[in-house]
């Protein structure tokens, strides 16, 4: 068994909680650059381990925590909040479709003719990509959404057709 000690728990946890704070403070006002986020999210992991490893070094002096008083009521208050996040929350930020639904959207309501340069194509080799998938759109002014209604799985048929046909007439 691995003996825990407080020699090398302690500077850890140290060590982990200014980068945790720092790249978290700027993912909260968007100074944060793609690797900060991801030192961020990965570093919670090595935070996680060494709050662990810190608790069970220090084990006797944490157990005092758990006896009636105020630490105590910190440490229920904090659970109470953990709990809580967990509930869906109309007041927060996301609101409304996601940005890939959005995009979604608005390629399924475009007609024909405006869609399909976005994949290297005419209106008629667009539609005849869709037609061999099984869609059929009646003239240029068609969209997608005419064509599949709000079936998902025959949209993303209809999407991929055109992607492939697209890819396979730029070769």
């Amino acid at each position: 068994m691995i003996k825990v000690s407080r020699e090398w728990a302690t500077p850890l946890t140290i060590g982990v909680f200014p980068l945790m704070g720092v790249t978290g403070l700027l993912m909260f006002f968007h100074w944060d650059n793609s690797l900060q986020k991801t030192l961020h999210e990965w570093l919670g992991w090595l935070m996680v381990a060494a709050a662990v490893v810190h608790a069970l070094a220090n084990w006797l002096g944490f157990k005092r925590y758990f006896k009636p008083g105020p630490a105590l009521w910190l440490v229920v208050l904090s659970a109470l909040v953990l709990a809580g996040s967990f509930i869906p929350w109309s007041g927060g930020a996301k609101k409304g479709p996601s940005t890939p639904a959005l995009a979604i959207q608005t390629l399924s309501g475009a007609p024909v003719r405006l869609l399909a340069p976005l994949y290297g194509q005419t209106p008629e080799q667009a539609r005849q990509a869709l037609a061999a998938a099984g869609i059929t759109l009646a003239d240029d002014e068609a969209s997608l959404a005419s064509a599949v209604g709000k079936d998902r799985e025959r949209l993303g048929v209809a999407l991929k057709a055109l992607a492939q046909a697209g890819a396979g007439g730029s070769r």
